[in-house]
């Protein structure tokens, strides 16, 4: 059986992760959001405090950096840095997700290369800050779809192509390119390769202005004749047609939990200050009555904190699952469906609940509101999350379910 309640061993570590938030992100959360592309330099301090942690062992797996996929110990529960890392993101997206999505060297790429990375390259890639580039101009959220090309020449590979909506693509060290060795081949062919921002034929061509998480850079990049070392490629350069895409997609198995908890997290912020502002109108969310007994506003309050429940504990299993050596990818769709939806759902019920407190910028739930739209999308939509878990259940191929 599965204890999803927060391990003791982390409860510090999340108090710690927490008071961070209130302390330094969520105060200057309104500051980054109208001054977009501006970078937060409040976050070096932050990040160094991340790394300290990290080093003396009182913060392992935190940050997107401390992913990792690892087999169970004996006694068959490994409460590790995955479970650790849902939850630091939780309390930090509570603070704020685009600050948090802002965060040096823990990027996403960061955790792909956690996730599939050897024990060489893990050395070779420490403490890089690394952007993940999947989304092309003609492919969004079908990464078989992939267009950009890597061509083996020699001890080097050369990429070609363009990638979109990079996270931190201006700032970050390195970028995880996805690409693919081979179109013909399909998914099968699709590998990822870290590039260092400083190689030449790779160019930021531009930064996106965006709806929300506006403290976080979105930038397009180019690649042409751009070569890196084959050591850079992560995992195996085989293209193994049988196992197809999924060496790429046990990346996914690990961020799609840490997508789930940014939205668990800011949906709970939306929660906590809507119940003040019920409150402080008179209405109070009463647990001891049965909800068609309660207020339409109390009523409507206790749908989706039960809403936002069921996120919390999904995201817990399949962090869990993933420290325990369990196949997740099932798991990993249901919290990001579920915790990107409900997110959604929450932020912009919640600006409903308070009115013009609510859709004004005297309090932060409109920025909220904004800033969870992108947790359904990226990563994997709410659309292509249901046609995974669908195919999972159903027993069927992407061939045979589209």
């Amino acid at each position: 059986m599965i204890n999803l309640e927060t391990p003791r061993k982390f409860r510090a570590f999340v108090n710690q992760a927490h008071q961070v938030a209130a302390e330094m992100l969520r105060p200057n959360s309104r500051k980054y959001d109208l001054a977009e592309h501006a970078y937060p330099v409040e976050l070096d301090m932050l990040a160094a405090m991340v790394d300290g942690l990290g080093a003396s062992g009182t913060g392992s797996g935190a940050g997107a950096s401390g992913v990792r996929r690892t087999a169970s110990g004996d006694d068959g529960v490994v409460n590790g840095s995955n479970l650790s890392s849902v939850l630091s993101v939780m309390e930090m997206c509570w603070g704020d997700v685009g600050l948090l999505l802002s965060m040096p060297r823990q990027g996403l790429g960061n955790s792909a290369i956690a996730s599939v990375a050897s024990d060489e390259q893990l050395r070779r890639f420490e403490g890089v800050w690394a952007a993940m580039a999947i989304t092309e101009p003609g492919c969004g959220s079908d990464s078989a779809n992939i267009r950009t090309t890597a061509r083996l020449d020699g001890d080097e590979y050369v990429l070609d192509g363009e990638k979109i909506f990079v996270t931190a693509g201006g700032r970050c060290d390195a970028v995880v390119v996805w690409a693919t060795l081979d179109k013909s081949l399909g998914r099968a062919a699709i590998k990822s390769f870290v590039v260092p921002k400083d190689t030449p034929g790779m160019t930021v061509e531009r930064l996106e202005h965006k709806l929300g998480i506006r403290a976080s850079d979105t930038a397009t990049i180019r690649f042409e004749n751009c070569r890196v070392p084959a050591a850079n490629l992560l995992g195996s350069p085989d293209i193994d047609t049988d196992k197809g895409f999924a060496g790429v997609m046990q990346t996914f198995d690990n961020t799609r939990p840490l997508v789930a908890a940014m939205a668990v997290g800011v949906a709970r912020a939306a929660l906590e200050l809507t119940r003040e502002l019920l409150s402080d109108a008179g209405v109070d969310v009463d647990y001891d009555r049965p909800v068609h007994r309660q207020p339409a506003a109390a009523a409507t309050y206790l749908t989706m904190e039960a809403d936002w429940e069921a996120a919390y504990l999904l995201t817990l299993q399949a962090a869990w699952m993933a420290d325990n050596g369990q196949p997740n990818s099932l798991q990993a769709s249901m919290a990001k469906a579920k915790a990107g939806r409900t997110a959604n759902d929450i932020t912009l019920r919640c600006i409903e609940l308070t009115s013009t407190l609510g859709y004004s910028e005297h309090h932060l739930l409109e920025k909220w509101a904004r800033d969870s739209k992108i947790l359904d999308i990226f990563e994997g939509t709410q659309q292509i999350q249901q046609l995974i878990v669908a195919r999972r259940l159903l027993g069927k191929t992407s061939a045979e379910l589209k």
